[in-house]
């Protein structure tokens, strides 16, 4: 049962919005590997805005994301490739469905 999520909004700086799609992409495999990890999404949100939606179990599952492998390569790669920090907002999930 999800009961928590996150959703991450990312601000592609000008001429790095290849890379960032690239960079989300790359992160598939690596969350495929966190067993907290419910549902995780990669999105573009419009021309230059993408975003991070994933679900977890609960608040352990969160926090082990966040101190993950993606969380530490999205920090290491925030200053080439986002125009402003990633807007990080911790959700709780009222209702869901999952296949």
């Amino acid at each position: 049962m999800v009961k928590v999520a996150l959703l991450v909004i990312l601000d592609a700086k000008p001429g790095k919005e290849a890379e960032v799609e690239a960079f989300l992409k790359s992160g598939l495999p690596i969350v495929q590997d966190e067993p907290g990890t419910i549902a995780w999404f990669g999105v573009r949100v419009g021309p230059s805005t993408f975003g991070i939606f994933d679900a977890f179990p609960d608040e352990a599952g969160r926090q082990a994301h966040l101190s993950g492998l993606l969380a530490a390569a999205l920090r290491e790669r925030t200053p080439e490739l986002f125009a402003a920090p990633p807007r990080i907002e911790q959700l709780d999930v009222l209702a869901a469905k999952l296949s």
